[in-house]
């Protein structure tokens, strides 16, 4: 674990910003450019294509591909990101594996709230079943607003009556809109990137005025994850989203749902994407790699 590692980390997220709510071009343009800095493997092939209604982006390892397929769910707190920002997080994981992934282009709030964004990674789940795949052979990934999506798309899958995956790996996940979890109080300040009021921001252009005591809204609080997939949950113990993963691996376990929960000392959200730059990062994807492998039954 290197101190200067996570020191730089820390210092970036915590660039002076401008004061008061952010436009959403702003919080669009500043996501693109923090996330144009994360390292992109050079050994994978990218197209795009379309999955569902929506468009995305097909990656694929250079050298051979293993029978399998990851649906990835980018970060952007709902109302920001791509399969462009998320590239790092979703080649990293292509590499290591050897399965191919899909990144799903969903569409983003304030233009299209809660819930377009679970209508399209729905869809596109199903469109990927139509086409053949096995449920066995697919997992959901994704990255923070992502992670949620990853819970909350299985949530629709499963009570929609579709096969759910083989397995699911969460990214710092959003899953609590009331966000009533005491890692909100206990580390602010703390979290380098995140504030209350930034959370509630972004959050409120996604829920639009809706209740967030639901459990495609609020998964840690609500959810029942009966019949649910294995679970990997990684977070950093510098965020304050925390409590999403810490509360969603205790219902998963309530619900006799393997779960393995994953916090990494002393970094931020959605960590992962500092490879090359930040050892546990690597070693966290190194996990998350190994996981989908042991998983998906190909």
């Amino acid at each position: 674990m290197s101190r200067e590692q996570r020191a730089q980390i820390d210092t970036l997220l915590r660039q002076p910003r401008p004061a008061g709510p952010r436009s959403i071009d702003e919080i669009r343009t500043g996501f693109r450019a923090l996330m144009a800095q994360m390292n992109v493997p050079s050994e994978i092939r990218t197209r795009p294509t379309t999955l569902g209604t929506r468009p995305a982006v097909l990656v694929e390892p250079t050298k051979s591909v293993r029978p399998g397929t990851i649906l990835y769910f980018h970060g952007g707190g709902f109302v920001s990101g791509s399969p462009e920002t998320a590239m790092s997080l979703t080649a990293n994981l292509v590499t290591r594996t050897g399965f191919r992934a899909v990144s799903v282009d969903y569409r983003l709030a304030p233009e299209y709230p809660f819930p377009a964004a679970i209508e399209d990674t729905l869809d596109a789940y199903r469109a990927l079943l139509d086409s053949g795949e096995d449920p066995s052979a697919i997992a959901f990934a994704g990255d923070s607003a992502g992670g949620g999506l990853t819970i909350t798309t299985c949530l629709a899958a499963r009570d929609a009556g579709l096969p759910v995956p083989a397995a699911i790996v969460a990214f710092s996940p959003g899953l609590d809109a009331t966000r009533t979890g005491d890692s909100m109080r206990t580390k602010a300040g703390i979290d380098p990137l995140f504030t209350r009021e930034s959370l509630n921001h972004n959050g409120a252009m996604y829920v639009a005025g809706q209740d967030p005591h639901q459990p495609l809204l609020s998964p840690a609080v609500l959810a029942d994850l009966g019949g649910f997939p294995p679970l990997l949950l990684q977070a950093g113990s510098n965020e304050m989203l925390l409590d999403d993963s810490t509360r969603l691996a205790e219902r998963a376990r309530a619900a006799e749902v393997d779960v393995i929960l994953d916090i990494t000392a002393d970094v931020p959200h959605v960590f992962q994407s500092f490879t090359g730059t930040l050892d546990e990062a690597d070693q966290a994807l190194d996990r998350a790699a190994l996981f989908l492998i042991q998983h998906l039954g190909v």
